[in-house]
């Protein structure tokens, strides 16, 4: 059995059978006060301008607890990467943060939210850039395909963590810059998200 047919079988399972208090589990992950302070900052901005985004397009066709919980929780894999700027001390590099991500919250019992964590860099990971790049990682799609996935990626891109201007929202411009030196698809797909989702400030 695939991990998608497992996740589709065991959704209600899992993700609608346990009460989740994202705010404990990041504390979990995140011993120091000073590195769960940075996750959860960053994580309340993107799942608020996820949920503003969510709320423009259609809530009734959104599952609304879904993308706030998932917003919440798609860095968690952080905790296990070496970014002493974030003061997380450990052994793996910040790009597996996606699929440590998953890996922790497929054993926490949330196989959904743990497919957001894997699916949210950039706009995505496809095999060609994981070869292209020589990225760490294994060698399968990593790219959002829900429309709550979707929604935080998107929504991700707009926020940097740890910024000396916590607040601080990133101008499409800047972010388009950033992506363009990933290639071409990758600035598509934002400018498409951007028609789809706009930029709910």
């Amino acid at each position: 059995m695939t991990y998608s047919t497992f996740q589709i079988n065991n959704k209600r399972k899992f993700d609608r059978g346990k009460q989740m208090d994202t705010t404990s589990l990041l504390g979990k992950y995140f011993p120091d006060p000073y590195s769960l302070r940075i996750i959860l900052e960053h994580s309340r901005l993107v799942a608020d301008k996820a949920l503003r985004i969510g709320s423009n397009l259609s809530p009734a066709a959104i599952d609304m607890k879904f993308l706030e919980e998932a917003a919440m929780l798609h860095d968690i894999g952080v905790c296990r990467t070496q970014s002493p700027k974030f003061r997380c001390l450990g052994s793996e590099p910040y790009i597996r943060h996606g699929i440590m991500g998953r890996e922790i919250l497929e054993n926490e019992g949330f196989p959904r939210h743990a497919m957001v964590c894997e699916r949210h860099i950039g706009v995505g990971l496809t095999v060609e850039d994981i070869f292209s790049q020589q990225l760490p990682l294994p060698a399968r799609e990593m790219v959002p395909l829900s429309l709550e996935e979707k929604i935080i990626c998107f929504a991700d891109l707009f926020y940097s963590k740890g910024s000396e201007e916590k607040d601080y929202e990133k101008s499409v411009a800047e972010i388009t810059i950033g992506l363009e030196k990933f290639g071409e698809s990758k600035t598509r797909i934002f400018k498409r998200w951007l028609n789809e989702f706009g930029n709910q400030k």
